[in-house]
């Protein structure tokens, strides 16, 4: 049973008992000879083959549409849930309570986006082992994309998070000894809203407010926490910053910073120890600051967004 699930996370599609096909790929090959040794350290034997199907009985043909048949099935399934969800958050800009979904409960009433976070992460999964571009991919990516745009929209019919005006060259001010969300708070201003910006570390009781400063992430700040809302995801939604790779790592950095496992991401221990050991080697904020600079420029790279202009 284990081995099977490994195989089912690789993409493999079983052609007969104990005989399971990839595409001949690099990775493939990689995962299998994975699943070979760890069959051989249980005691099994295993062997890998690449090979062309040609003649009579099962083809290349009717093993790619194997692949589509079991890729196509999980992406129904994800897109019923989706529009369950856009059904619940249309309900909710119309001003009507969401009520129950027609098939599977879904929580839409009181975190779309954590729901939208969750299908998407399947979303993802799927596609990534989708070898052949299975039937309603297209649909499921649609669907996600039009809630997308309904939550954040919704967002933004909020006054409190409209943007006033640009910002240019201006002191942002935060909290000494800043951890991850003033981090990424900090790199989010540098490279998407103030591109010349001046940052200050203070200590809150003794900093007094000048004229022109724009505080962040602390008590009576321009930016900060709103409602469930980390800074970061504050700042995405005060500037309307639409870029799906920030939205990634806007779920990471709330699930590490509020400690609530809202999105449930996987990566945020990864994040919460990294940042912790840029901490421990980085005594001055500054230094912290350009560390965590490149973490989230590589981390924004990881999730599909360009290079720094």
């Amino acid at each position: 049973m284990k081995i099977g699930r490994r195989l089912q996370r690789a993409g493999a599609v079983p052609i007969k008992n104990s005989v399971y096909v990839l595409p001949p790929t690099p990775d493939a090959y990689e995962d299998f000879q994975w699943i070979v040794r760890e069959i051989e350290s249980g005691g099994g034997d295993a062997f890998i083959s690449e090979a062309s199907l040609v003649g009579e009985g099962l083809t290349d043909d009717e093993v790619r549409a194997r692949f589509n048949a079991v890729r196509g099935a999980e992406y129904k399934a994800i897109l019923v849930e989706a529009r369950d969800l856009l059904r619940a958050v249309t309900k909710r800009s119309l001003g009507q309570k969401p009520g129950k979904p027609n098939s599977r409960p879904i929580s839409a009433g009181p975190n779309p986006e954590a729901e939208l976070a969750k299908l998407r992460r399947r979303f993802e999964a799927t596609r990534d082992i989708d070898f052949f571009a299975a039937p309603d991919g297209d649909a499921v990516a649609a669907t996600l994309a039009d809630i997308q745009q309904r939550v954040q929209r919704q967002r933004m019919d909020k006054p409190e998070l409209r943007s006033s005006r640009p910002i240019d060259g201006a002191t942002w001010v935060t909290r000494r000894d800043i951890h991850v969300d003033r981090i990424a708070s900090a790199w989010l201003i540098r490279r998407f809203i103030d591109h010349r910006p001046r940052f200050r570390f203070v200590d809150p009781k003794r900093y007094s407010h000048a004229d022109g400063e724009l505080r962040f992430d602390m008590f009576e700040a321009e930016y900060t926490h709103v409602g469930d809302a980390c800074t970061f995801e504050t700042l995405l939604n005060e500037f309307a910053v639409q870029d799906k790779a920030l939205q990634e790592i806007a779920e990471i950095v709330h699930d590490v910073d509020c400690k609530d496992a809202k999105f449930g991401r996987a990566e945020a221990p990864g994040l919460a120890r990294t940042i912790g050991g840029i901490a421990k080697l980085c005594e001055r904020d500054e230094d912290r600051l350009d560390r965590g600079r490149m973490l989230f420029d590589e981390l924004y790279a990881a999730f599909g967004g360009p290079p720094p202009a």
